[in-house]
């Protein structure tokens, strides 16, 4: 829609006191917000609970919002976490088409954070009862990802869930992030904004508070892609960082790879070789994001793509540059693509696609490689307040 100023609108539970003080803070002048309620006042497990989030009670929610001409609709509710990931995908196609607009969940935006980051591994916090929390974990996996950690406060009343400080989130994310590759708050009323930015630089595990991941999330759909630095590491990069991962998922698609990595070096987005910054892998093939072993720009591979400057294409491993045994006997990989990243005259990183068997790559799969390292290099002039050479 054409307006100077970016209209974000939001359907908050009606008993909800967090979610608007903590989405005002972070938008200031950037954007205005607009927010419409349904009604919300408990949760649970049960039609009573599941009856509070009918869709017709949102789409009407989203009509209204529509007269004030907004750019994107969200619900800024959990509910989805519990009530299925599905649910909220058909809810959005719903709100969207009442509303005219593109619109998200919290659930959604908290999954795609994860998605950005390529979270396997999360720590869960929320005030809800053990029981929703565990269905949430359920749902989670469903989803691709194991809950390792569970810290809940047996709540069930809406209201009270803002009564959940700041001192206790801190806690409970703490506790929460042993062994997790990122911990989200889930739950939009509850304020874990500030302390979710100050301990995920703390402990160097990215918090995804689900207030803020609805703000984010909204502002990305409305064409906002500035940084909120006051969500820590989600808001400095993870619109890169998601930008990134959905060029590794797209190269696989493409040339029908069984693993695609990007691999780079940005200390600002908390990104280096060391591990992959974005990754995409078949359903039986293991991840190898993590895997901090390798000194990267030691390996023969990686010094024949800082001296030639071009794509690398082995069919197979008979001839030099050859890959690191780990790779080949860990990994199980035969055959493979290097595409570098260059920016400023520096190979800042590489992409790579892998192959569990010995393949010859078409002239389509090597042009696909070449494309998506010269998007990367876009991607990264497009973000260049995060480029340090």
């Amino acid at each position: 829609m054409a307006h100077d100023v970016t209209r974000l609108g939001f359907i908050c539970p009606s008993s909800n006191t967090a979610f608007e003080p903590a989405a005002w803070a972070l938008l200031a002048d950037r954007a205005s917000m607009h927010v419409t309620r349904v009604g919300v006042t408990h949760i649970a497990l049960g039609a009573d609970s599941d009856d509070q989030f009918d869709v017709a009670g949102m789409t009407a929610a989203a009509r209204l919002l529509a007269e004030a001409r907004v750019d994107v609709v969200a619900w800024a509710g959990t509910s989805g976490s519990w009530l299925g990931v599905d649910r909220d995908r058909a809810l959005c196609d719903a709100l969207s088409a009442a509303a005219g607009v593109p619109a998200t969940t919290s659930t959604l935006a908290v999954l795609d954070a994860c998605r950005a980051y390529g979270v396997e591994r999360l720590g869960l916090v929320s005030p809800y009862t053990a029981d929703v929390s565990a269905r949430i974990a359920v749902e989670l996996r469903r989803n691709g990802i194991q809950v390792v950690n569970e810290r809940y406060r047996g709540l069930a009343t809406n209201f009270d869930f803002a009564s959940v400080g700041p001192a206790d989130v801190a806690s409970m994310i703490t506790e929460a992030a042993d062994g997790a590759d990122a911990v989200t708050v889930m739950c939009t009323n509850v304020d874990g904004v500030a302390p979710g930015a100050r301990l995920g630089a703390q402990l160097g595990t990215p918090v995804f508070d689900s207030i803020g991941a609805t703000v984010w999330h909204a502002a990305g759909l409305a064409g906002d892609d500035a940084a909120m630095p006051a969500l820590g590491e989600l808001g400095v990069s993870g619109r890169l960082r998601a930008q990134m991962q959905a060029i590794a998922e797209r190269l696989r698609a493409q040339t029908g790879g069984d693993r695609t990595t990007l691999r780079i070096d940005l200390p600002a987005a908390g990104c280096s070789v060391g591990m992959c910054a974005a990754e995409s892998h078949g359903p039986a093939v293991r991840s190898i994001r993590r895997d901090a072993a390798l000194p990267q720009r030691d390996l023969e591979t990686v010094r024949w793509l800082e001296e030639h400057r071009r794509p690398l294409i082995q069919p197979d491993f008979t001839d030099a540059p050859r890959p690191p045994q780990a790779l080949v006997e860990g990994y199980g990989v035969r055959a493979q693509m290097l595409a570098p990243v260059l920016h400023g005259g520096d190979m800042l990183g590489w992409l790579s696609v892998h192959s569990l068997t010995e393949r010859g790559w078409s002239d389509a799969d090597q042009l696909a490689a070449a494309a998506a390292a010269h998007e990367t290099e876009a991607l990264l002039a497009a973000h260049a307040d995060l480029v340090t050479v």
